[in-house]
């Protein structure tokens, strides 16, 4: 195992921004950056044993700063939806900017996927720290943040981590996304999807969930066998309506906390490339990359276009905090959040 830090880059206000490569001794390898604490590349083999880059993103640091699809990176303090913008605490109701329609999402603009992190090597991990300030994106308490990324040559493990000086809300997750095919290869929608996920949560027209879970079956949201991404994406279904393919929470069956539960699998017939996702959290949000196109150019030199990509979000529900049936998303100096993602890549 071999850890390289190199500078990748300095924000306009001369910050220095690096990227870490993490290469096993098989030769696969991962880049993570410190802008976002973002997943950068991941080089895998096919079923050939040729190396691959899975991961969407850019050629350039910068190219990551406020980039639409937040590629890669970690959002925070609140991954997904808030409703409207507001909650209450406390019996105290707090404002958070808004971002996506009349909604919150991943913390505002000014997020902590648009922040840089301290960094460091530790041993055979690299870790991430960002330190957010009482008050900022209008949440309360002070939060430190850590994510470490570890790879063993097969399967990339995140724990991420948050203490606060005073009761708030958080939702962390990874918002990567995969082509397992390659990330300048076209489209994902042939790639062949399962999860581990009996009931999801129906949303109204901004994707805010309505409150109470459905089952999947019988509707295209039903991926408990494994099914192309595709297959049912243009089904006159509200969901797909919505979002213009899927951008939707499920519940992982059988999950409970702090317990690695199987969330979701990938398969790309062609390479042969799988990918199998475990969390310790209650749901997994699937984004097709819906809106991809416009973003900045990818690290292959094409152009992204809408559903090159899927996103596999492991996290806590949309508008939790307005939602007491969920599970909580509270934080607090006493119950610090503590939770893990592992991606494991093989060929079949």
């Amino acid at each position: 195992m071999a850890i390289e830090k190199k500078l990748w880059g300095k924000t306009p206000e001369g910050k220095e921004l690096f990227l870490y490569t993490i290469t096993a001794e098989n030769g696969t390898s991962v880049q993570l950056g410190s802008l976002g604490a973002a997943i950068v590349a991941v080089n895998v083999p096919d079923r050939e044993g040729n190396l691959a880059d899975v991961v969407l993103g850019y050629p350039n640091a910068m190219d990551y700063l406020a980039d639409g699809p937040c590629a890669g990176k970690i959002p925070g303090r609140y991954a997904n939806r808030i409703a409207k913008g507001h909650f209450t605490l406390d019996g105290v109701e707090y404002t958070l900017p808004v971002n996506n329609g009349p909604n919150h999402l991943h913390g505002g603009p000014k997020g902590f996927q648009n922040q840089v992190w301290d960094s460091r090597i530790e041993g055979d991990s690299v870790e991430f720290m960002y330190f957010a300030e009482d008050g900022e994106a209008g949440y309360p308490g002070a939060l430190k943040a850590v994510a470490r990324y570890e790879w063993d040559g097969q399967t990339l493990k995140l724990t991420m981590t948050a203490e606060t000086d005073a009761p708030t809300v958080a939702n962390l997750t990874n918002h990567a996304y995969f082509n397992l095919r390659g990330e300048a290869s076209g489209t994902v929608l042939d790639q062949i999807m399962s999860l581990n996920a009996s009931e999801y949560l129906p949303t109204d027209k901004t994707l805010i969930p309505l409150g109470g879970s459905e089952p999947v079956a019988g509707t295209p949201m039903d991926f408990l066998e494994p099914k192309a991404l595709g297959r049912d994406i243009k089904a006159d279904f509200p969901a797909l309506k919505y979002g213009k393919g899927y951008d939707n929470c499920w519940i992982i069956d059988d999950a409970r906390e702090g317990e690695l539960t199987k969330a979701a699998t990938l398969f790309d017939p062609v390479s042969g490339r799988h990918l199998e996702v475990l969390t310790t959290q209650p749901g997994v949000q699937i984004y097709t990359g819906n809106w991809l196109k416009g973003c900045p150019v990818g690290k292959g030199g094409r152009a992204y276009e809408d559903y090159d990509g899927v996103a596999i979000e492991c996290q806590h529900f949309p508008d939790s905090p307005n939602q007491p049936e969920f599970p909580s998303t509270l934080v607090t100096p006493e119950k610090p959040l503590c939770e893990s993602i592992w991606w494991t890549f093989s060929v079949k």
